[in-house]
């Protein structure tokens, strides 16, 4: 059996069937417990994101109720609901007992594919990187982001795979696949319109493909979205990066990515 919240919030058996409860007060309650594992979560924190911060007076009470009921569902599916959602002053911990956790997992090969790149391992850490990218299955929390704690949960768990994204293209230039990542980086960047270094990569990747005019479209493409939404012009990283397009700079094939971008590796 696997907890999904990388993408709407799923329980989903061995078989692929989706046997998550319906009601929307214990998605959210398996979600908020599911994206905090391993940590005993307050009553007080649980009521706050539940309620979105105006609980009714019963509060206390309906928060034992939907425990009680999240139980109930995870025992009509012969797990060990009593050990996988414990109570645990100042509140509940959900622990992963003969269950998996997608976001777990996700974390899990984050933390292996870190520790290829440190050891030199280039291809086994951009491998490692898409196999925790490829769990997501939509935006993190999809189907509870109108609920304000979740959207602010979710766009936190969205950072995490936007930092494997990175890391990932990083590696694949480093390793002269860039003609591969062009469609790949695009097709991102369909609904991030200014996620900078993202634009960077694909500089990167079109101008190592001897695409230089469409390199420097797509700087005037981030600039224009910047320019236009925000008010901003692009980041000096970003200009120099430009600059040395335009100038043909040898810095360009013989930097690693991370230096041509400015980047962090890990």
């Amino acid at each position: 059996m696997k907890f999904q919240v990388l993408g709407p919030v799923e329980i989903e058996t061995e078989d692929g069937t989706q046997v998550s409860p319906r009601a929307l007060k214990l998605r959210s309650l398996l979600a908020y417990l599911c994206a905090h594992h391993g940590e005993a979560v307050s009553s007080g924190r649980l009521i706050e994101a539940l309620w979105s911060g105006a609980p009714p007076q019963t509060a206390s009470t309906a928060l034992h109720v939907y425990v009680s009921k999240l139980r109930k569902h995870l025992q009509s599916l012969d797990l060990d609901a009593a050990a996988l959602i414990t109570t645990q002053p100042p509140g509940y911990k959900l622990r992963l007992i003969g269950c998996d956790l997608d976001v777990y997992e996700f974390d899990r090969l984050l933390g292996t594919a870190r520790e290829f790149r440190r050891n030199g391992d280039r291809e086994k850490a951009s491998k490692t990187f898409e196999q925790a990218i490829s769990l997501w299955r939509g935006q993190a929390l999809e189907d509870l982001r109108s609920i304000p704690a979740f959207e602010s949960l979710g766009r936190r768990l969205d950072e995490r795979r936007s930092f494997a994204h990175e890391q990932r293209f990083e590696l694949e230039l480093e390793l002269g696949n860039h003609k591969a990542l062009v469609g790949e980086i695009y097709a991102l960047l369909d609904d991030r319109s200014t996620w900078e270094n993202l634009y960077a990569y694909l500089m990167v990747a079109l101008y190592r493909s001897g695409r230089t005019a469409e390199a420097l479209a797509t700087y005037s493409r981030v600039r224009r979205n910047l320019v236009e939404d925000h008010g901003i012009e692009p980041a000096p990283r970003l200009q120099r990066l430009q600059h040395a397009i335009l100038t043909h700079a040898p810095s360009l094939d013989d930097c690693g990515a991370d230096q041509l971008v400015g980047v962090n590796a890990a």
